[in-house]
């Protein structure tokens, strides 16, 4: 793979310090796109006089235009170049949010988040690419960690933007600021170049192993392992979804805490969230895949219980913070571990197409927790997501290709 300096030594190159700001900046505007939604559906429905089950549609849509941007930005990526087409999607998902300015009715919100979807699924895989290629192996997990965590910064802005915009200027104005990421796109075409792993692999690969879905799934192994990776891609969405859209609300039902410790829920959330990327990272680069995995899987089973326990908006706080480290810690993780098991010539493609499988149906989570809290008591709904991380460390397990991803072993660059 290309030889740049890497973070231990002197310090960064000029390169690769525009790949992880590049890739950080535009994971940051991409979650900031997705928590608009979030902030502005209640508006939404009051405005356009919707059902909530029309409103929750506008989520899904978003999610299957990530699953669509994610297949065909995948397959760009792999055979265009990463540069081109990460600037592309960003381009996409920002002109689309934009527009949201001008949308009056909701068959056009539809439209116009299916668009914006599209570009930022297509996004994740193609940046993820370019950091793996762009830094040496011992260091791409704390790198695709410190990419994720940018993505955080972008839901903070989100929820400062919409405190602001929202009661003043109303929901339309909100997604005007999702046109910022269109100058991101200008910088990113000047400053960032293709590595010299993928244009090796660009001229040296064959007609038969061109890009093509089929390569993810061309072996009874490989085939095992793409579904093996999407199972956990499931659950780490939905664990996430589940943790930031419905918690708060329930144990404020169930507990009678404050509305005020739903907003310190989320603030001491992505604070864990943040700090549990940056140690997964270390740990992912020094001991491999797997033993990190089985350090913050079972440990998300476990802390997903505490929620049960908070008395008061102290203890949520404090929970939150723990929840957030160990179960959305591990994010940056799976970018760095489909980067390692598949080749250069399929790497967005597989990032992509498995990231935003995950998406589309683990973002699913929020009806499936709902239905569990309407029938069911709040032990069974946290035994569900406790249940699934515990399904996800077991797949991890069975998966051989995590063992032998050590700081000593080299990236698949080729079949």
């Amino acid at each position: 793979m290309q030889q740049l300096k890497s973070p231990a030594q002197s310090r960064l190159s000029s390169e690769q310090k525009w790949v992880i700001a590049s890739t950080s900046a535009g994971f940051s505007l991409e979650n900031m796109d997705i928590m608009f939604l979030s902030f502005a559906l209640a508006p939404i429905i009051a405005s356009l006089h919707i059902s909530s089950a029309a409103a929750g549609m506008i989520g899904s849509v978003t999610n299957l235009g990530m699953l669509a941007g994610g297949a065909l930005f995948g397959i760009l990526g792999d055979r265009f170049g990463r540069v081109r087409t990460f600037s592309y999607t960003i381009f996409i998902f920002a002109i689309a949010t934009g527009m949201m300015y001008f949308a009056n009715n909701l068959a056009l919100i539809y439209v116009l988040r299916f668009i914006a979807g599209i570009g930022a699924g297509g996004e994740y895989g193609v940046g993820i690419a370019l950091i793996a290629e762009s830094f040496e192996q011992q260091h791409v997990g704390r790198m695709t960690s410190v990419a994720a965590i940018g993505g955080q910064f972008g839901a903070i802005l989100a929820a400062l933007s919409a405190a602001y915009i929202i009661p003043h200027y109303g929901w339309n104005t909100l997604f005007l600021v999702g046109l910022i990421p269109v100058a991101l796109t200008y910088f990113v075409r000047q400053n960032l170049h293709e590595s010299e792993d993928f244009m090796k692999t660009h001229l040296t690969v064959s007609s038969k192993n061109k890009v093509s879905f089929k390569r993810l799934f061309e072996t009874p192994q490989i085939a095992l392992q793409t579904l093996g990776l999407m199972v956990m891609t499931i659950v780490q969405i939905a664990g996430y979804f589940g943790l930031m859209n419905w918690l708060p609300m329930i144990v404020q039902q169930k507990q009678g805490l404050s509305v005020s410790g739903s907003s310190l829920w989320m603030i001491s959330t992505i604070i864990g969230m943040c700090l549990g990327m940056t140690v997964f990272g270390s740990l992912f680069d020094r001991f491999g895949a797997r033993k990190a995995f089985s350090i913050f899987l079972p440990a998300s089973a476990l802390v997903t219980f505490a929620i049960v326990l908070a008395q008061s908006t102290l203890q949520l706080v404090i929970i939150g913070a723990i929840v957030g480290f160990f179960s959305n810690g591990m994010f940056g993780g799976y970018g760095a571990v489909i980067s390692f098991l598949y080749p250069t010539e399929i790497r967005s493609t597989a990032n992509n197409v498995i990231m935003n499988v995950g998406r589309a149906i683990g973002g699913f989570s929020s009806v499936i927790i709902g239905i569990l809290m309407d029938h069911f008591s709040l032990f069974v709904t946290m035994g569900f997501l406790s249940a699934l991380y515990l399904l996800s460390f077991t797949v991890m397990l069975l998966l051989p290709g995590l063992a032998k991803i050590r700081n000593n072993r080299p990236l698949i660059t080729e079949k």
